[in-house]
């Protein structure tokens, strides 16, 4: 399963996962930030994943 990450600290990376289905995570990469991505939309015909940052605001 492919996943391409929108906006965010990752924004326009793709992650390769394993075949079992993604909902999202914490993630980071390098010395960005942490995001959470959510997954957004999945297309069936290529099994790519659209998962968008999902703002978090600390109290």
């Amino acid at each position: 399963m492919i996943v391409r990450l929108l906006g965010g600290p990752l924004a326009g990376r793709v992650l390769e996962t394993t075949d079992t289905p993604w909902a999202g995570g914490w993630l980071t990469a390098g010395d960005a930030d942490w995001g959470l991505y959510v997954a957004v939309h999945r297309y069936p015909a290529t099994g790519i994943v659209l998962a968008e940052a999902r703002v978090i605001i600390l109290r």
